[in-house]
């Protein structure tokens, strides 16, 4: 399949111009689109390891996205059969400390992108935060906990007073149904849990942070060896409920918005993940 669309040429248009051209036409420039998620994410305030926004350029247009939660060939190729002309992701490309080198699977992923004019916008620590389209406010909503405070660096980690204390144990099954996966919980599970504190993804090292902040028990993705001893010496309960499960709701927020927002089409792709 051809690149499509009208190529990359076309000038800077300003997010009011996109807005129209979206209501309208149903398709939003890419660089106006850009501009606005910068706006709508806050992504300046964020020191991130990643670069966030349009990581690869495609074509000028963009009448469809796909979101997935990671840039994956699957997710790519997905993007290609639905004629997509932006692909919106959590986990990008450009990691610091990665391998620069355009070679084996970058160099592939990179080529379809290119190929098809398929733009890459990416957005890391900004989409975990906000308060609204992040990971951490939509895995909140669909738990049923409400937002009572933040803690740690940029106040990613946020927590919540139960009104009904619950067994970690019952937390668990909890998160299970909601999620449709068996987290693993560690810790003493007949443990009463008063305050729930949360982070999605690779957040385990942020535990000696929900423990300052008064958790009882933290859940976020992933589990470090050294997750287990800190939760059993501290006397809480830390739950793993996996890291594409716990991030597979913010990307979908924010391509609803951007559809709602702009008349353009959206579908997400689960690329299902064990981890």
């Amino acid at each position: 399949m051809k690149a499509r669309g009208t190529g990359t040429g076309a000038g800077r248009r300003s997010a009011r111009e996109a807005q129209t051209a979206g209501t309208e036409g149903g398709f939003v420039d890419r660089d106006a689109l850009d501009a606005y998620l910068a706006g709508v994410l806050d992504v300046a305030r964020f020191k991130d390891y990643c670069p966030n926004g349009l990581q690869v350029e495609g074509n000028a247009r963009i009448a469809r996205v796909t979101s997935a939660v990671t840039a994956s060939e699957a997710a790519i190729r997905t993007a290609i059969d639905a004629r997509a002309d932006a692909l919106l992701v959590h986990h990008g490309y450009f990691w610091r400390g990665e391998n620069p080198c355009v070679t084996g699977t970058r160099r592939r992923r990179l080529g379809l992108l290119l190929e098809h004019g398929i733009s890459l916008f990416a957005y890391h620590l900004p989409l975990d935060a906000h308060a609204e389209l992040g990971n951490n406010a939509c895995l909140a909503r669909l738990l049923g906990w409400r937002d009572d405070g933040g803690f740690g660096a940029d106040g990613l980690g946020r927590w919540h007073q139960l009104p009904r204390p619950q067994s970690a144990d019952a937390l668990a099954r909890q998160v299970s149904r909601r999620l449709g996966r068996r987290p693993q919980l560690v810790g003493d599970a007949a443990r009463t849990v008063h305050r729930v504190a949360w982070c999605t993804g690779a957040a385990q090292d942020m535990l000696e942070d929900a423990i300052a902040a008064g958790a009882d028990l933290f859940v976020s993705g992933e589990i470090s060896e050294r997750t287990t001893h800190l939760a059993r010496e501290a006397g809480v309960c830390y739950l793993a409920a996996g890291h594409h499960a716990t991030e597979r709701y913010g990307v979908q927020a924010l391509g609803q918005h951007l559809a709602a927002r702009f008349g353009i089409g959206h579908a997400f792709f689960d690329d299902d993940n064990p981890v």
